[in-house]
């Protein structure tokens, strides 16, 4: 988690000390959905294949519903008293996880490696909420309704990888290079 600032000011019934955390927690949260849309585009204009079509098109509403994500986020963190951070440089400096590891390549193998993205957002999610539910309520909200969406997107992606048997055939893969593999055998 990004070192808090403790703003100002902040809303009613919270302390600067409590916006100070949640600033902190929200700016990561700005960080991997800056990230994760700009995977998304990657993967949308780097995706061949006979799914090609189906891949590159499903991508685009995931686009554009992580962008409004990330804007929310932003503006929750000001609504705090909070300035958000939303360039390349603070991101690459602050995040915990590598670049997106996959170029041009099919479809399926893309979905592969973006399933293992949505596992560790939808994951640092679910940990944020846990973090910011005792202190704060609309910022849980937020977060839930965001994990609702993020989840919905993984399902899609999944659907791809999915067995008859109800397997993913990614299951256990350890970095994005080896569940693009998978995907794609």
């Amino acid at each position: 988690m990004a070192a808090s600032a403790n703003p100002k000011y902040t809303v009613p019934g919270l302390t600067v000390e409590q916006a100070g955390e949640l600033i902190g927690i929200l700016q990561m949260r700005l960080h991997a959905l800056n990230d994760l849309h700009l995977t998304l585009k990657h993967v949308h204009w780097n995706v061949v294949g006979p799914h090609f079509i189906a891949v590159h098109e499903m991508l685009d509403p995931q686009v554009d519903r992580v962008r409004d994500m990330a804007d929310d986020v932003a503006e929750r963190a000001a609504a705090l008293g909070g300035v958000s951070h939303g360039t390349p440089g603070a991101l690459v400096a602050a995040r915990s996880w590598e670049d997106y590891s996959v170029g041009r390549a099919g479809a399926i193998a893309h979905l592969g490696a973006l399933d293992l993205v949505y596992s560790g957002v939808v994951t640092d999610v679910r940990k944020a909420i846990e973090q910011v539910g005792p202190i704060d309520p609309a910022t849980e909200d937020l977060l839930i309704e965001q994990l609702r969406d993020l989840e919905q997107f993984q399902w899609f992606v999944r659907a791809h990888l999915e067995t008859s048997g109800g397997e993913l055939r990614t299951a256990d893969a350890a970095t994005e290079v080896e569940a693009a593999r998978r995907a794609g055998q």
